[in-house]
């Protein structure tokens, strides 16, 4: 066990180190078939049309079946990306199985969008439905009619026509309304909104209009862009990127709820991390990379990063996206995220500025049996509800929370993992140890006993399914799609089965005391 400990401290220690790259992002079907479609048929993307169609699953779709609801954008795009296919590829029968697919799937956006919705799925699939009708007639495709209005209202918003500023949100899903490459400019990274679909087809509209002076940088940007993916095939893109900020920003907070911050072994590469943050924090935030807006969710977990570190950040930056009762995470965005207020509940108890209005919505945006649901940008109930917990015990030494405790404990499946979907993962079963770690704390004997049989059994799980150097591969995390940030995803696993080691040698140690 010691040396399984120092493996898993070595191979989180090389994680930080590396977190200089822009980020690891998993390899999107959708922004996949966007830049393919906007690149058009060119020779060398033959194995990246060859990877889109082996995604596809059984049913005709593409994305998970347990998470009906993120499939239509990447099944849309897929579909017409193969449109432009080479015959020579056998993308006729994939087409067959995706007009199937989204004729028979239910819409769930016939008369409400849910709150969990993907990003910028009110500019994007009513974009394909239109091209989709243009293409291949009235099939009786999906309308998504409840996305309608939402469009005609964004679109409103951007008819000025005027250039928006670099690392603008509305960037992100330029793919889905941009025409005039004067809309837009790339960053210093060369992107558009730091989304491979948003460049690519930025540039092929700078190429059509004659506006090519920036067309190299995007290019360049799409190649370093593919690299981040790991597959090693050009033309496969990541949903997002760099995530320079968000990566190590997000990793050195799970490293906290595991115990981990301050371990050592580690010590040299959080000092390097934090010092960027430090440097890179200003009055306005912090957003998820360098060149993109400003948000109260990374803003607010960069707080949390550098108090933890002994830093004295200002809070002013997170006042900005105060809104009412609650935090916005971006000014104008369709719906409030519970995650961003959690860690905006977080960082303002840290600092000594607690809220009652902020606790209050937290508490309120819980689901019936306890636990934290409907989240923007993860589909995991336990990714919140591990983040809420730490949040709502911060500077309550007392704290308790019955309810919470049984939901967690009545998730757990037979094999001992924790999973939203058919099966566990992971990740998941790193968030629940994370919330049972802080629960542990102040629980009667009899509760503290099945915490304990409750990691005892999670870790068996892990045991059996680590390996060093793994890359994730599940997508639980909200885009346009689901995805998966490889190394954020990889520190959780790490530090959730560091802690059960830890906690399970505790449990031992105790359970010898007892027996003399």
């Amino acid at each position: 066990m010691n040396a399984l400990s120092e493996q898993i401290l070595s191979e989180l220690r090389r994680l930080l180190c590396e977190m200089s790259d822009g980020g690891s992002v998993g390899p999107s079907v959708y922004d996949t078939a966007q830049a393919l479609r906007f690149y058009g048929i060119l020779t060398g993307r033959e194995e990246a049309y060859a990877w889109l169609i082996a995604q596809q699953q059984a049913d005709g779709g593409w994305g998970s079946a347990d998470f009906p609801l993120f499939r239509h954008t990447p099944t849309w795009a897929a579909l017409l990306a193969l449109q432009r296919a080479d015959p020579l590829l056998g993308a006729a029968d994939a087409l067959q199985a995706a007009t199937r697919f989204l004729q028979r799937e239910p819409d769930p956006y016939v008369d409400a969008v849910p709150e969990d919705a993907p990003i910028g799925a009110e500019l994007i699939l009513p974009q394909f439905c239109g091209e989709a009708a243009s293409l291949l007639g009235d099939v009786g495709f999906p309308r998504h009619p409840a996305l309608l209005p939402l469009r005609q209202a964004r679109l409103a918003e951007l008819a000025a026509g005027a250039m928006l500023p670099s690392g603008h949100p509305m960037l992100h899903s330029w793919e889905a309304w941009g025409t005039s490459p004067s809309t837009a400019c790339p960053d210093d990274d060369g992107s558009i909104g730091i989304s491979p679909a948003a460049t690519a087809a930025w540039r092929a509209h700078a190429l059509i209009q004659g506006s090519a002076p920036n067309v190299a940088r995007a290019d360049g940007y799409l190649q370093t862009a593919s690299r981040a993916t790991r597959c090693d095939i050009e033309g496969v893109v990541p949903n997002v990127w760099p995530i320079n900020v968000f990566e190590p920003c997000s990793s050195l907070y799970t490293l906290h709820l595991a115990g981990l911050f301050a371990h050592p072994a580690l010590a040299e590469a959080v000092r390097v991390i934090v010092a960027q943050l430090e440097t890179r924090l200003s009055v306005r935030g912090l957003g998820p990379a360098l060149y993109f807006a400003p948000d109260a969710d990374d803003t607010a977990v960069a707080l949390c990063v550098l108090h933890l570190a002994g830093r004295d950040p200002a809070v002013d930056a997170l006042r900005s996206f105060e809104s009412g009762e609650h935090f916005v995470t971006f000014p104008g965005e369709r719906n409030a995220s519970v995650s961003t207020n959690i860690h905006a509940l977080h960082a303002l108890r840290l600092l000594g500025k607690p809220s009652s209005t902020t606790c209050a919505y937290v508490e309120a945006n819980r689901s019936p049996r306890g636990a934290w649901s409907n989240e923007k940008w993860h589909v995991s109930w336990l990714y919140p509800t591990a983040h809420a917990i730490a949040a709502l015990a911060q500077g309550k030494p007392q704290w308790r929370d019955e309810r919470a405790l049984a939901a967690l404990l009545q998730a757990q499946r037979h094999d001992g993992g924790w999973g939203t979907g058919r099966t566990s993962t992971f990740e998941e079963t790193a968030y629940a140890l994370f919330a049972l770690h802080v629960m542990d704390r102040n629980q009667e004997a009899t509760e503290r006993q099945r915490i304990a049989q409750a990691v005892a059994r999670a870790l068996e799980w892990m045991l059996v399914r680590h390996a060093a150097h793994a890359l994730p591969q599940t997508p639980l995390w909200i885009g346009k799609e689901l995805y998966c940030p490889t190394r954020v995803v990889r520190v959780a696993e790490l530090a959730g089965l560091w802690l059960a080691l830890r906690w399970g040698r505790r449990v031992l140690g105790e359970g010898a005391g007892a027996m003399q």
